[in-house]
């Protein structure tokens, strides 16, 4: 994946990246990828791929397939290869399956992703509002439609389970609370993550700021139809 470089984007995404509020500290990232595989990526995608035909192939053979099965079966794979290609370079030092990524992932509308945001960030809202003069929501609204057209997107939240979530080894147990969301359009071939959690400042003393930050970043993905 090749990572678009976006001012409004950006824009947010420093602004929210390291955010002192006094009791907690807010990290996140909101960056945009086109859907273009580096050779890295191709041998990924081509294995968890592979992973997933397998994984049916088992499934097919027994009486009773499971919810988890029939969603893999009438869901598009390469979506669900895209979703998990952006975990990995989201978080490059934790190894995703796509079997077991595919459960945690949850289609959203705008109105549950907006609903999020102005229930997490309500603090980060002030700050930004005093500093702009407009809202947070509006102001990723108009960000995210000039970069991704809001209107033709697939949206997608990631809701793993402790022993699934790529932040417990990066000292989550300081964390309050994270969420991770996914616009991808399919006309454009272009994908946009956005992740956040909230760091307790009554916490971390005594730990390393590197043990509490998001993993470092990478690069993604070639073109897939779906």
């Amino acid at each position: 994946m090749k990572y678009l470089e976006y001012t409004p984007l950006e824009r947010i995404s420093d602004f929210l990246s390291h955010l002192n509020l006094g009791q907690c500290i807010i990290e996140s990232r909101l960056e945009a990828y086109s859907c273009k595989h580096t050779g890295a990526d191709k041998r990924l995608s081509f294995s968890l791929e592979n992973e997933i035909l397998d994984y049916l192939g088992k499934s097919s053979e027994t009486d009773s397939p499971s919810p988890a099965d029939s969603f893999l079966c009438r869901s598009s794979r390469r979506t669900l290869v895209y979703l998990v290609l952006t975990l990995n370079h989201m978080y490059p030092d934790y190894d995703f399956s796509a079997v077991q990524a595919h459960q945690y992932f949850i289609e959203e509308s705008w109105d549950s992703f907006t609903h999020t945001v102005e229930t997490y960030l309500v603090d980060v809202n002030k700050e930004w509002s005093e500093e702009t003069g407009c809202s947070l929501i509006e102001t990723l609204q108009k960000a995210l439609d000039e970069v991704i057209k809001l209107s033709e997107c697939e949206i997608y939240s990631y809701n793993p389970t402790a022993e699934a979530d790529p932040l417990i080894e990066k000292g989550s147990i300081l964390r309050s609370w994270s969420f991770n969301f996914f616009f991808y359009n399919k006309r454009l071939k272009r994908v946009v993550g956005f992740r956040c959690s909230s760091l307790s400042n009554l916490l971390t003393d005594g730990f390393p700021e590197e043990e509490a930050g998001f993993a470092g970043d990478g690069e993604i993905f070639d073109t897939m139809d779906i």
